[in-house]
């Protein structure tokens, strides 16, 4: 499939901080990807460099078949940025923004049907101020659209919505993907990033630490689980089962990860048997997203 983005050995610093240590990934035409990973990881960074916003110290970028440090004014016309806050003034008008920022390109653009796309009729004529979280990252992306853009880079695009407000981002995120861009976005939401992602790069401390589908990445990476609840064991009872890495408890509540599940489950039903301990609400569980940025994050707090 094809590249639109190829990114190799990427590097840049802040002072003594290097905030992105020899980042490489391609992306693929059509595709949803997703730059994941904890505040600070350089997921910001890395993106801005590949938008020409900041130069890297070291490392190449391609999109599109231009390198957005010497090409940034042809390249500007082929993407869309969304930014994590994007500035407009208080008191303008959803309509006056759109008719502004329709303005700034010479090719046409679609302000009529993102409109009708966004839902936005109703807030044409509602002060920038006056909308809420929601509407606002709507306004935003409808700003970073207007113009078709091929490659479109939304960083954080559901930070502070609510679950409802969320899940319409994701719609509108996939919808626009269907209309024939390419989404690359950052978040720290690992369920946005299962969800939403074709593919994801988890990035701490500037570095990539894995790269693939999230079924691959689960898959390569993190035990799945049983759960189950019992108001008479303690994790020191099961510790030293077979196949058990981890054991999270939370009162009653059991998870415990294993590269085993069922010779794990198992001993954890024969011991009870033995024991006379009623075990509730059993299942098997496969690890999440969110079990792997926290495995990994354990891992750069031990380091």
């Amino acid at each position: 499939m094809e590249a639109v983005i190829t990114v190799e050995n990427l590097t840049k610093s802040f002072g003594a901080t290097q905030a992105v240590r020899g980042v490489s990934f391609s992306v693929r035409k059509g595709e949803i990807f997703g730059i994941i990973g904890p505040n600070g990881a350089g997921k910001t960074t890395t993106l801005e460099m590949i938008e020409g916003i900041l130069k890297p110290d070291d490392g190449t970028i391609d999109v599109l078949g231009l390198v957005p440090s010497k090409q940034l004014n042809a390249l500007n016309r082929r993407i869309g940025v969304q930014f994590q806050s994007t500035s407009i003034q208080k008191k303008m008008k959803v309509k006056e923004a759109l008719n502004l920022f329709s303005s700034f390109y010479k090719q046409e653009t679609q302000v009529e049907s993102l409109i009708e796309l966004l839902g936005l009729e109703e807030k044409l004529n509602v002060v920038f101020e006056d909308l809420s979280g929601g509407w606002k990252q709507r306004v935003t992306l409808a700003l970073a659209t207007l113009h078709q853009p091929e490659i479109l880079f939304l960083d954080e695009p559901s930070m502070g919505l609510d679950p409802h407000a969320r899940r319409e981002m994701w719609t509108l995120i996939r919808t626009l993907r269907e209309l024939g861009s390419t989404i690359v976005l950052t978040t720290h939401y690992m369920e946005e990033a299962e969800k939403l992602c074709d593919r994801v790069a988890m990035i701490y401390s500037g570095e990539i630490r894995a790269l693939g589908t999230p079924s691959h990445l689960l898959n390569e990476h993190i035990a799945h689980c049983i759960t189950f609840q019992s108001d008479h064991l303690n994790k020191e009872d099961l510790l030293s089962f077979p196949g058990v890495l981890k054991i999270e408890q939370n009162d009653a509540d059991f998870r415990i990860f294993s590269d085993d599940q069922q010779l794990t489950a198992y001993h954890v039903f024969q011991y009870c048997h033995d024991k006379s301990i009623q075990l509730f609400n059993f299942s098997f569980e496969r690890g999440s997203l969110d079990d792997l940025f926290v495995h990994y994050l354990e891992e750069e707090q031990i380091g």
